[in-house]
């Protein structure tokens, strides 16, 4: 892919022009934004319309620049917000409150990034009993299977799902918005940034070195406030939907 030939801003504009005429608004947001970008970032954009009959998701190239493109309308937007909300990661809601707004501010733009700066300071709803429990047996899992891997492999397969949930147990037991995937070890440094460095030099034992011992330290520390590891005495009822 050649290297962009325009900014990022000048690319957004002529997006808006070209791609999305008619849309209220453009919020640029994503790592480009935040200065954080590498040689592979893209353009995350949330392109808001005043009506719409189906939201969409949408890559391309533009100007030399990647796009990943969120186009909706106040009401789809409203639904995916929700989504992000239950799910305790605020993907779309952050990409409004902290975008560039293009072609330029306006009552529209506002009012959603309103709505998202809501959404955000709310957080997200806490996790009931019977989900920290689940949490915590599912936790307890994949430190019993990376105590006694049958290979290097496993481990490391095993080690990449603790790594995501372990992470998600740190945020969302303490009722705070979750992260990610590369995501997480950014917000966790931006929460906690001694347990951040725990964290990733634990799981680099695990990934690196093959060695487990320091990751399922962390995971056992995580767990002791809410009851720790948990495998008798669990249950979980089936509903309707899982028969």
């Amino acid at each position: 892919m050649d290297a962009p030939k325009v900014s990022a801003v000048e690319a957004a504009r002529g997006i808006w022009r070209e791609r999305y005429e008619g849309a209220r608004v453009i919020f640029l947001g994503g790592s480009v934004l935040r200065g954080e970008a590498t040689p592979a970032s893209d353009l995350d954009l949330v392109v808001v319309y005043e009506s719409l009959p189906n939201a969409y998701r949408e890559s391309f190239v533009y100007g030399g620049w990647p796009v990943e493109a969120f186009v909706n309308d106040a009401g789809s937007l409203e639904v995916f917000f929700e989504r992000d909300r239950l799910r305790g990661v605020p993907a779309l809601m952050g990409m409004v409150w902290e975008g560039l707004e293009v072609p330029e501010p306006g009552e529209f733009s506002e009012a959603l990034k309103r709505r998202a700066r809501e959404l955000l300071d709310a957080g997200p709803p806490p996790w009931d009993e019977g989900e920290l429990t689940l949490r915590r047996y599912r936790l307890t899992d994949w430190v019993d299977d990376v105590r006694f891997p049958r290979s290097p492999e496993e481990l490391v397969a095993t080690g990449a799902w603790l790594y995501q949930d372990a992470a998600e147990f740190y945020f969302r037991a303490r009722g705070m918005w979750s992260a990610h995937s590369k995501t997480i070890p950014r917000r966790l440094r931006a929460t906690d940034a001694a347990f951040a460095e725990r964290f990733v030099r634990a799981f680099e034992a695990l990934f690196a070195d093959k060695r487990p011992g320091p990751a399922i330290a962390l995971v056992e520390e995580l767990l002791a406030p809410f009851g720790g590891l948990l495998f008798e005495g669990f249950r979980k009822e089936a509903t309707k939907g899982d028969e």
